[in-house]
């Protein structure tokens, strides 16, 4: 039987490993993609730290929720509707295709997912940091035409959420108007420049690193400052005193949770958007009147189609960091350390 490498989680908590595995061969309604890019970010180390565990995923699991690939054989029922050796990305929150979320596009927000045992790739079923991997049904890939595999990966997750939830938000950004990004990593360096081409507000930046404030600036951000105690005051002072329009938080910790809603303006919208395990305290008093707390999951696959569309216009530039599939170990303790600029992108 022939094998492949593949990155896999063994046992919650540890370190994933390179392992050599069985190709998979696609059954009915599936299609078998050779890996051309899979990226990693911080959600992956919160699948080993705690996630696998919780939701008692089967292991081993290969890891890798951004894939790209080259279609390169198909099962029974669904070779007529796909191309041979074509580049595609993957849409990643698969959903049962027939509650009323997926009939209007949302299968990012399908109710029937988890009951029936449907998980995105590399969160609960095998993911694309390997040579190969299977895709259980064509509506999930989205051509890439002329775009580079290793750049338009990241676009699966790093651009299609925040685009998502700005989308949601977008109203709100006038030309008045202020956004506020907290953590400039695979996601919020992306949200910049969706922000500051899509809308004419200004884009506030927060992060704990000199690094990833430097990458905002170069992003587009029109200010980029620590995210400590002292940025709820300078935040009050840019906005004359009346907090951001929108907060974007792409962290999602308890210290940037806590700094969000004191940012946030009356009638404003507060997205928290980062897993990092930060709880909000919301109430009448605690958070500005009216304010639209909203926790986005992904985005739905026609706005994947929008931003892939906006990568090929040049509107979208992925700060990203190529490393071979043979060093995915050392690239995920990079990651858990925090030592990745932009997405990391591991390439068979």
């Amino acid at each position: 039987m022939s094998t492949m490498k593949a990155i896999q989680l063994i046992r919650p908590g540890e370190w994933p490993e390179l392992r050599e595995v069985p190709i998979p061969r696609p059954g009915p309604g599936q299609i078998l993609l050779r890996i051309t890019a899979a990226g990693l970010c911080h959600i992956d180390v919160t699948v080993v730290e705690r996630v696998a565990a919780e939701r008692n995923y089967r292991l081993p699991q290969t890891l890798g929720h951004e894939c790209a690939g080259r279609v390169v054989d198909a099962g029974d029922g669904v070779k007529h509707l796909v191309n041979m050796s074509e580049d595609v990305l993957v849409y990643g929150p698969w959903g049962c295709g027939r509650c009323r979320q997926c009939a209007e596009g949302y299968e990012n927000y399908c109710y029937n997912a988890r009951a029936r045992g449907i998980f995105p790739p590399g969160l609960g079923r095998d993911g694309g940091a390997a040579e190969y991997m299977l895709v259980d049904r064509a509506r999930y890939l989205v051509p890439i035409k002329d775009l580079d595999p290793v750049q338009a990966v990241p676009l699966t997750d790093a651009a299609l959420t925040p685009y998502h939830a700005l989308q949601h938000s977008r109203a709100k950004l006038d030309a008045n108007s202020y956004a506020v990004v907290f953590g400039v990593g695979g996601l919020g360096h992306v949200a910049i420049q969706l922000i500051k081409h899509l809308t004419p507000a200004r884009v506030i930046a927060l992060d704990v690193s000199e690094r990833h404030l430097a990458l905002a600036k170069e992003m587009g951000a029109d200010y980029a400052f620590r995210s400590n105690a002292d940025a709820v005051e300078i935040v009050q002072d840019l906005t004359h005193g009346q907090g951001a329009e929108v907060v974007f938080d792409f962290a999602g910790v308890q210290a940037s949770i806590d700094l969000g809603a004191k940012m946030t303006k009356v009638r404003g919208d507060w997205n928290i958007v980062g897993i990092g395990g930060g709880k909000a305290t919301v109430g009448f008093g605690v958070v500005p009147y009216e304010c639209n707390v909203f926790s986005p999951y992904w985005g739905t696959r026609g706005e994947l189609y929008d931003v892939v569309a906006l990568a090929r216009r040049g509107v979208i530039k992925l700060h990203v960091e190529e490393h071979p599939l043979e060093d995915g170990e050392a690239t995920f303790q990079r990651l858990y350390a925090g030592q990745v600029m932009g997405r990391a992108v591991l390439t068979p």
